[in-house]
């Protein structure tokens, strides 16, 4: 069976955890391949609620292996309480069921610190990090001083990365933000503890996930954020530092293009973010505020409020574009339950000139005013609806608009934020 992957369509926060949890049910194995614990999936299933920030949501599936991927950067204190909070809940998180990648980039204490001196540096032109030293330990991966989860489980190795890299470290500290030294001692000392804990689980995922498709078994690939997040992509410099695409996709969890045949969608009913950066159908009233309260739009890792606004279908098609989505999933549908009219941005207007393209540029972006298509909403609750047909005329036909616009079917509209809150419209697998 070829891999699926599941990409966030929009800003981050579009409900993928929940989508990955419900289809990881049919699947071997779930590959988490990118981001770090700076994403946080939420997951309410029949084990309970859960925020995950690093274990892939597959893990509840009794059948699925999990992993983390090359892909991702690793704080090991968050993942090991993550681990110690599953095992709590009677979850099976052993190195049977849980492998990570030996390419993973390991995020070092000086990478938190950096983060949050880089941040209050850059005052009002701040990017809205969650300051867990995501940017910084990517920057050490593509300047080649990171230190892996191999070097980190190889004690000569580690040391001597280690000992190199916190001496250029303390110097930046001291001499350029005039913050006080590390102490190499206290690091070394937590991290070989957890290189040792580690070491069970660590394995070259790579050669897991392809013995996997040789075997003909379905592999699901996890995104962290959404692509208009991506580096390339999203609304740079307000993006996050990996590629959360169906491309990074193959570069976070090793695997080739041509594994790859089904690419599901996930986005919000309407449009979120969280940080900086223009966001066209931002709604600063009433309306924003009701959807922000009624959805509880607040971030799973920062509890930061999110922005919120109408479905941006301009950012859609792009997303669809860049991704080749086969298909979607809409979730949160049941939050505009209660709104008589719904509206949705089919183009921009910059001065007396109406675009259909996503603009690389911020400053174009900033001008830009949403032109909208209102549609009449079904002022009736959809949570207890399991069948599209079932649906009011209205909603069915926000969905079918919806599906028009991106340019692909719906597979899955999410009413509730419980498992079999889902309306199962074309089956995934």
């Amino acid at each position: 069976m070829p891999a699926i992957a599941v990409i966030g369509g929009q800003w981050g926060d579009e409900g993928k955890g929940k989508v990955v949890d419900l289809v990881a049910e049919q699947a071997d194995v779930v590959v988490r391949f990118s981001g770090g614990d700076n994403a946080g999936h939420t997951v309410i299933n029949r084990f309970g609620n859960f925020a995950l920030h690093l274990v892939p949501s597959g893990i509840f599936s009794p059948k699925a292996l999990s992993i983390i991927g090359n892909g991702v950067v690793i704080n090991p204190e968050v993942l090991f309480k993550e681990i110690d909070m599953l095992i709590k809940n009677k979850i099976d998180v052993s190195p049977s069921r849980l492998f990570i990648s030996d390419r993973a980039h390991v995020i070092m204490p000086y990478h938190v610190v950096l983060d949050g001196l880089e941040e209050k540096l850059r005052g009002g032109q701040a990017i809205g990090t969650t300051m867990k030293g995501i940017g910084p330990v990517f920057s050490d991966k593509i300047a080649r001083q990171g230190i892996r989860v191999g070097d980190l489980i190889d004690g000569q190795s580690f040391t001597e990365r280690l000992r190199s890299m916190l001496g250029q470290k303390n110097l930046l500290l001291t001499g350029v933000y005039k913050s006080k030294p590390l102490s190499f001692n206290k690091i070394y000392q937590d991290y070989l503890e957890y290189g040792r804990r580690l070491k069970p689980y660590v394995r070259d995922t790579t050669v897991v996930i392809e013995k996997a498709l040789k075997e003909n078994k379905v592999v699901m690939l996890e995104g962290a954020q959404g692509t208009m997040l991506d580096p390339d992509f999203g609304t740079y410099p307000y993006a996050t530092s990996s590629s959360p695409t169906a491309g990074g996709a193959c570069v976070g969890s090793g695997i080739s293009p041509r594994a790859i045949t089904r690419i599901l969608g996930v986005f919000k009913a309407y449009c979120t973010r969280v940080g900086g950066g223009p966001f066209p159908t931002e709604l600063d009233d009433e309306i924003g505020s009701q959807i922000r309260e009624r959805a509880h739009e607040y971030g799973t890792t920062t509890g930061r409020p999110r922005r919120c606004g109408w479905f941006d279908a301009v950012v859609a098609r792009y997303s669809s574009r860049i991704n080749g989505f086969t298909g979607i999933a809409i979730t949160r549908f049941d939050i505009l339950d209660t709104l008589e009219t719904i509206k949705i941005c089919t183009a921009y207007k910059i001065g007396n000139k109406t675009i259909t393209d996503f603009p690389a540029s911020l400053t174009t972006l900033g001008k830009c005013k949403p032109v909208y298509e209102e549609l009449p909403g079904w002022c009736t609750e959809t949570c207890d609806i399991r069948n599209f047909r079932d649906l009011p005329l209205a909603a069915r036909k926000y969905v079918k608009r919806l599906e028009e616009l991106v340019g692909c079917p719906a597979n899955l509209i999410c009413v509730g934020p419980e498992r079999n809150q889902t309306i199962v419209k074309k089956a995934v697998i």
